[in-house]
């Protein structure tokens, strides 16, 4: 009986560092509304403001780990933005550069486990992003690598890095309802493989990230609101492999979320404010929460 319990606790203590730790790069929800649309010609400066809070753990069942789980995450990230006016396969071509600054307090009570950290992550280099524009549609194609930047300790819960590369294709687009363009309906989805953790065996399998957006526009004399609804949905679509792989690495995760957003364009400032809301459901191995996002746009 003991040498039953002590081994649900190992394999509970490894699947709840693991939903933390062997995750992908991505953080799902971010874009909102036109998710699958890049701006024209010109430098942009976009910084988020992300809030994540969560006390549900769940299992492979999408069941409730009653382990005492407890995180918040908030992200202070700086994204640079350059489209040039060059052309190539007729569409226009760019790059960007994503910066995150991430504090995580996170707690599980169950297991002892308390930690929390303030520090840079990993970041985002896209050196291909191009972007097509036409009357009734835009679409968008990108090439990038997130580089394990951040500091990352395999016995600190809350390590602001996740001690590996991360090469990332995106792939969206938006549609227009309408020819004045007032009503959109937009994806976005983006395909994550994995390098070996750093510090021991073990390759997170492939991730899969889809959001969506359906909004209208409200032009105003000095303004322009966008008022929609937004989500995110999010998939391991292959095994976790190497030999420091201690739980059930045929135990995909995923998680579900949808709702509200409204953003504010100011063209004679050239700036744009975005505010967004989702709740997840549906989620698999992994934290359920929470996820809100207040985004500011600089145009230059």
């Amino acid at each position: 009986m003991k040498k039953v319990l002590l081994f649900t606790i190992i394999v509970s203590l490894s699947f709840a560092l693991k939903a933390q730790q062997e995750t992908g790069h991505y953080t799902n929800g971010v874009e909102g509304i036109k998710c699958g649309s890049v701006p024209g010609h010109g430098f942009y400066y976009k910084m988020y403001n992300v809030l994540y809070k969560s006390d549900k753990l769940m299992d492979s069942n999408g069941d409730k780990m009653n382990v005492d789980f407890d995180v918040t995450v908030f992200a202070n990230v700086h994204r640079f933005i350059y489209i040039t006016n060059k052309k190539f396969l007729g569409a226009d071509y760019g790059v960007n550069i994503i910066v995150p600054l991430v504090s995580t307090d996170i707690s599980i009570g169950a297991f002892g486990i308390s930690d929390s950290q303030f520090a840079l992550s990993d970041i985002t280099v896209e050196p291909l992003i191009l972007a097509w524009h036409k009357d009734k549609y835009d679409i968008a194609l990108a090439l990038g690598a997130v580089v394990p930047t951040g500091k990352y300790d395999k016995t600190e819960a809350a390590s602001a890095g996740k001690d590996m590369w991360t090469t990332m294709l995106t792939f969206g687009g938006t549609y227009y309802l309408s020819t004045n363009k007032l009503w959109a309906v937009s994806a976005l989805g983006r395909y994550e493989t994995h390098s070996e953790k750093g510090e021991y065996n073990v390759t997170p399998g492939d991730d899969f990230h889809f959001e969506w957006g359906l909004s209208k526009t409200y032009p105003k004399e000095k303004a322009v609101w966008e008022v929609g609804i937004t989500g995110y949905a999010g998939w391991q679509i292959s095994d976790d492999k190497g030999s420091d792989v201690s739980y059930d690495a045929t135990s995909h995760d995923r998680q579900f979320a949808i709702g509200p957003e409204v953003s504010l364009v100011i063209p004679q400032s050239k700036i744009i404010f975005a505010l967004r809301a989702q709740k997840e459901f549906g989620v698999v191995d992994r934290s359920q929460g929470a996820m809100n996002c207040l985004s500011f746009v600089k145009i230059f």
